[in-house]
């Protein structure tokens, strides 16, 4: 069987992406509801029951709000390190199966290989991940102020890429609800990447082992599907890498499924 990708949902509200492999069904965090994230699995076929484990890249609200629903009710092992681990039990106040691993170390859950490196955020320790399965690696990199060359070095080798997107320069600028502290939170070196930012780290890894790129994390006050997508897709044309496909993600309705086949040349 293929590898599949799907992400089920992304933005500010709430992040949560499902890996299968022939022995591993995973989800990359898990920001949506306990009851959204069953219902788009059961648009796509799958259910949260076959589910072999959750990794988790930080504590933030709309990556972990899903593990009262899900990991408590049916003891799914959640992934992740002792400071992140800590933080979850003092928010949710509940007692998980947790299986926890150092930042910067690579773990195995069944046929799938998992790399971690430590990402700048306001978080206790969050971290990004690159997946390696038998057709190809996956990268997930959300939820940073700025792309530092460890990061860089770590997600260069991916065949798919999860990116944050998560604000225009300008209509953050402009936004009225904001105080400044907010704005300059998320315009920090420990906050969050806009589209230009992200167009830049875009720049530093494109290669042709890169086939798919997510746009990820998008504010809903503060960017738009179309700025985020021309933004990268210039950048992309701009390298020569017409190769890549760009696809925005979505709040509130998954993406379609990515197939990735044995080649590692061809994406589905």
């Amino acid at each position: 069987m293929p590898v599949q990708v799907t992400i089920l949902g992304s933005g500010s509200s709430g992040n949560c992406a499902y890996l299968e492999t022939e022995q591993a069904r995973l989800l990359v965090d898990a920001g949506l509801s306990g009851r959204q994230i069953r219902q788009r699995m059961l648009s796509i076929g799958r259910a949260p029951e076959n589910l072999t484990g959750i990794l988790i890249t930080h504590e933030h609200s709309d990556h972990i709000q899903g593990l009262t629903g899900l990991a408590a009710k049916l003891n799914i092992p959640i992934y992740c390190n002792r400071l992140t681990k800590e933080a979850i039990e003092a928010t949710l106040q509940l007692k998980l199966d947790f299986r926890l691993f150092n930042t910067g170390a690579s773990f195995d859950v069944g046929d799938v290989s998992v790399d971690t490196f430590s990402i700048p955020h306001d978080a206790y320790d969050p971290v990004g991940f690159l997946v390696h399965t038998s057709e190809g690696n996956i990268g997930f990199l959300t939820d940073l102020g700025h792309a530092t060359k460890l990061i860089l070095q770590r997600v260069r080798s991916a065949n798919v890429l999860v990116l944050e997107t998560n604000y225009d320069r300008q209509m953050l600028q402009d936004d009225v609800r904001r105080p400044w502290s907010i704005k300059q939170r998320i315009i920090s070196r420990h906050g969050h990447l806009s589209n230009e930012a992200a167009a830049q780290v875009v720049e530093e890894i494109v290669s042709a082992e890169l086939k798919h790129l997510y746009l990820g994390h998008l504010s809903s006050d503060c960017n738009k599907p179309e700025l985020a997508n021309r933004t990268i897709t210039e950048k992309v044309q701009q390298l020569g890498a017409t190769h890549v496909r760009v696809e925005t993600t979505s709040q509130d309705v998954p993406c379609p499924t990515l197939a990735m086949a044995a080649a590692r040349g061809l994406l589905l």
